[in-house]
């Protein structure tokens, strides 16, 4: 998610986490500090990432990408699994690959609907759905970084990109891609597409008998919602992304509870994008869930969140995780 790898991260500060649980009056120690790296272990154990970003390191996209280590990572904090995604290559092969080297976790891929890809692909996504060794792909996004949207506010106006729609109505190729995606159980999900774009094309997804949909992180870029627009997307079937390094800033809890944790999952679990990046560090994950146990979420609302949400939006059987919280 390259629009928001400049933002401050979650976890790094310690001062500033104790702040937003209210607790400077009490600096950690090392027993608060194993006790918040257990929380975030827990937290972690089963969790699966839907926005887990692979793309090749270029000048414009210098912070937030995963590499092979991060994967081990992942493994590592018991975490079930991930969806790689690239915005300029498909990443079920990559996916089929990494599953051979990196067992004990389950490693999806998919298809952005981008310039480099074909624009609205339908052959790509069928190929991407048939062709593959064990279907590692899954799920479908909509432009992300191509919208006309993005384009004419670049230092490119006049640049190409891909449409969606046409005078309020999907093209004739998008329903014929919402049309395989529905065939073959994939997901689908809305990418950098605005908010009404994202909207028409889940309606038309659920026409046609899509059955899993994402609307990719809705509080942010071009495809940012109002909560009436998340709350309409999630009576069409949709699931609404948040991504972890900005959850706690800008009303986004507040927006999760009004939409209903019940329809929300979080992605991209960077702890620490600055040099030297960290995913899934416990001490920032277990401060995370203390930022948001004080906003009022109990340990429940994010196992949700982290774990059971994001396992049915990719059609997977969700495990679900009890606590005393």
């Amino acid at each position: 998610m390259s629009g928001t790898w400049k933002r401050r991260t979650l976890g790094i500060s310690v001062a500033a986490i104790v702040a937003a649980v209210g607790l400077l009056a009490n600096p950690v120690v090392g027993a608060a500090q194993s006790s918040r790296e257990a929380d975030g272990a827990r937290l972690l154990k089963g969790a699966v990432d839907l926005h887990f970003h692979m793309d090749p390191w270029t000048p414009g996209a210098l912070n937030g990408q995963a590499g092979i280590a991060d994967v081990r990572v992942a493994r590592a904090r018991g975490m079930r699994g991930l969806v790689i995604k690239d915005h300029n290559e498909p990443t079920a092969p990559l996916a089929y690959h990494l599953r051979q080297d990196i067992p004990g976790i389950e490693l999806y891929g998919g298809f952005v609907l981008n310039l480099p890809n074909g624009g609205i692909n339908p052959a790509g996504v069928e190929f991407m759905a048939t062709k593959i060794k064990g279907e590692p792909g899954r799920i479908v996004w909509m432009p992300a970084g191509d919208t006309a949207k993005e384009v004419r506010g670049s230092k490119n106006p006049d640049g190409p990109f891909v449409a969606v729609s046409r005078d309020g109505e999907l093209l004739p190729e998008v329903k014929q891609v919402i049309a395989i995606i529905a065939k073959h159980g994939l997901v689908l999900a809305s990418g950098h597409i605005p908010a009404e774009e994202a909207l028409m094309v889940f309606r038309e997804a659920k026409r046609q008998g899509v059955q899993h949909m994402i609307a990719t992180h809705a509080f942010d870029l071009a495809g940012k919602m109002t909560v009436e627009q998340m709350q309409e997307a999630a009576k069409l079937g949709a699931f609404i992304e948040f991504d972890f390094r900005n959850t706690l800033e800008g009303g986004r809890m507040d927006a999760i509870r009004q939409v209903g944790p019940q329809y929300c999952f979080l992605s991209e679990f960077w702890t620490k994008v600055s040099a030297p990046k960290e995913y899934g560090g416990l001490d920032g994950t277990g401060a995370f869930a203390e930022a948001m146990r004080a906003h009022g979420f109990t340990d429940k609302e994010l196992d949700l969140m982290f774990k059971e949400n994001p396992a049915k939006a990719l059609g997977l059987t969700a495990t679900t995780v009890s606590s005393g919280r």
